[in-house]
């Protein structure tokens, strides 16, 4: 077999040029006419049928059964990465890559393979099939940035519920599992439903999947390691978890008395090796940490109390990363956000900083794909950009005329990002282009949007409303195509606001300090109003109020 082989030429290149010269025509054959042949057929003498214009119909009524579509899949265990395998470290690849190649059988099958593989090269390099003949001159269009949907899916159910929670299918985005309940306190239906759902994308008519659980899910997330698993936080306080391959029914689930006592509104996977560590957060105040090899009880817990004193902040949103593997962020009802660190060297410790800037609970917490140490809140009426090390944030938009309920940074375009409101529609901002307003506002649902969540490759996004629909919208090119150094322009700009905030924190405390000092000097003594200056400055204020009203 060979291994090495050189390409000196490709095969438009063999044989001889063909020439073509200018002659005269010339008869090459001649047949003549056969008087015979005309005797094995009979000319058919003229007839008069009488047909209508259109087929005939008779009144009748058919009912057509309709035909339902089922998706079952088999789990294929050939190829792919084993799961005691990180595909995300370096390390263990290359050292389960070496431990292959040392094989026999894998000597053995690339032997066998080259033959064919060496056939294929050399047929692929005989003709070049993508020579382009015609090339015309690219023009750079002007593209429009637009959101269209695509497919919604509706809680079969006939009590509707809200969809609280959507998480996509990993890398490939296929499916969704969306998590639906009714968040408004001691006004559910006795009757409704704890079902929730996973869809597959290109069928919206019915669920690909039920998930059971033991009180209706507010929040759920797709394990990245392994897509077959997902955690949700329950309405009652309770984390479980299912195994897709093993039916409706959650595989564990925490115990009451360990557990949350307010509805589980966030859940994380956590960095590990094993992939089976997640954490929640309640509005009960705690933040655990659970093992799903072992839901009897947290591993470990945090109470959220940053003044230190026993008045507890309920949680509302949880923000983790990977690449930072001991901080995570914890949204509160009292609209600050929390820093944590989970090695402190001890727990009350574990709040470093806090950023305190929203009129409501916070709702949505992200940091910046592409900038690590900036994170977007929403809360109230507008959506903060913060840096780490700013107690202010360092961009505000406007207030926006609705409510606003969710957000999220696009993977693919560090200056954008879509916020939902409670009006029913998606604004998408890029602030490269735009700061004083949202580039593009799409009206998506008649109902209030309760989540938004962006699929990984950052080409369509899912919103859902409080009746339980769920909309995929489809991203135009502009939206998701990174645009010319846009990286280092939005990179700057963060930069820049950051050291105006840092100029103006100074100053302010520059002024609190004097402030301060000549209150010092008042009680002291050394300064201060006299008592007739006193009265005369009452009087005045008397008489300014009386006058105004009297008019």
């Amino acid at each position: 077999m060979e291994i090495v082989y050189v390409y000196q030429r490709k095969r438009r290149d063999f044989g001889r040029q063909p020439t073509f010269t200018e002659r005269l025509a010339s008869l090459s054959v001649n047949i003549p006419p056969d008087p015979s042949a005309g005797r094995q057929w009979e000319e058919k003498k003229t007839g008069s049928v009488e047909i209508q214009c259109g087929g005939e119909k008779s009144e009748h009524e058919v009912n057509t059964e309709s035909f339902v579509l089922s998706n079952k899949g088999i789990l294929h265990t050939q190829g792919g990465w084993p799961k005691d395998v990180d595909p995300t470290d370096v390390e263990h690849t290359i050292r389960y890559r070496k431990k292959v190649e040392k094989d026999d059988e894998y000597m053995r099958a690339v032997q066998n393979l080259g033959s064919a593989m060496e056939h294929c090269i050399k047929q692929n390099n005989a003709i070049d099939i993508y020579e382009d003949y015609f090339t015309t001159p690219s023009e750079i269009p002007i593209l429009t940035p637009t959101l269209k949907p695509l497919n919604i899916y509706r809680d079969p159910n006939t009590l509707k519920r809200s969809a609280t929670h959507i998480s996509f299918y990993p890398d490939s985005g296929h499916k969704i599992a969306v998590a639906y309940s009714s968040l408004q306190f001691q006004n559910s239906p006795s009757n409704m439903s704890f079902d929730s759902y996973i869809w597959d994308v290109e069928n919206p008519n019915m669920p690909e999947q039920t998930l059971t659980p033991p009180s209706p899910l507010v929040c759920l997330k797709y394990n990245p390691k392994d897509p077959h698993i997902i955690v949700g936080g329950c309405y009652n306080g309770l984390v479980t978890y299912w195994d897709t391959r093993k039916g409706a029914f959650p595989v564990d689930t925490s115990a009451v008395e360990k557990g949350h006592r307010d509805p589980v509104y966030g859940v994380n996977w956590v960095q590990s090796k094993s992939g089976t560590e997640c954490f929640s957060v309640s509005t009960d105040g705690q933040v655990l940490w659970w093992d799903i090899r072992k839901m009897s009880e947290p591993t470990e817990s945090m109470t959220i109390d940053p003044e230190k004193n026993g008045s507890i902040v309920g949680g509302t949103v949880l923000d983790y990363e990977t690449t930072m593997p001991t901080k995570f962020m914890v949204g509160g009802e009292n609209g600050s956000v929390f820093m944590c660190n989970k090695k402190a060297k001890n727990p009350s410790e574990r709040i470093t900083h806090i950023y305190p800037g929203h009129h409501g609970p916070v709702l949505a917490l992200q940091r910046n794909p592409f900038f690590l140490k900036n994170f977007l809140t929403i809360g109230d009426w507008r959506t903060l950009l913060w840096a780490e090390d700013i107690r202010s944030p360092i961009i505000t938009t406007p207030y926006s005329p609705s409510y606003l309920t969710d957000a999220n940074w696009s993977p693919t375009r560090p200056a954008v990002f879509l916020a939902s409101t409670h009006s029913g529609t998606i604004q998408t901002w890029d602030l490269l282009t735009k700061q004083t307003g949202p580039t593009l506002t799409t009206q998506v649902s008649p109902a209030p949007i309760h989540c938004l969540k962006i699929q990984e490759h950052g080409r369509t996004v899912a919103a859902g409303d409080r009746e339980g629909g769920v909309t995929i919208l489809e991203m135009s090119e502009a939206l998701w195509r990174p645009q010319k150094d846009e990286k280092a322009i939005f990179g700057g700009m963060l930069e820049r606001e950051a050291k105006r905030e840092k100029t103006l924190e100074s100053s302010a405390r520059e002024k609190r300090l004097k402030a301060q000092q000549v209150a010092g000097h008042k009680e002291n003594g050394q300064g201060g109003v006299k008592e007739d200056e006193k009265e005369e400055i009452i009087k005045v204020a008397e008489e300014e109020f009386w006058s105004m009203v009297g008019k």
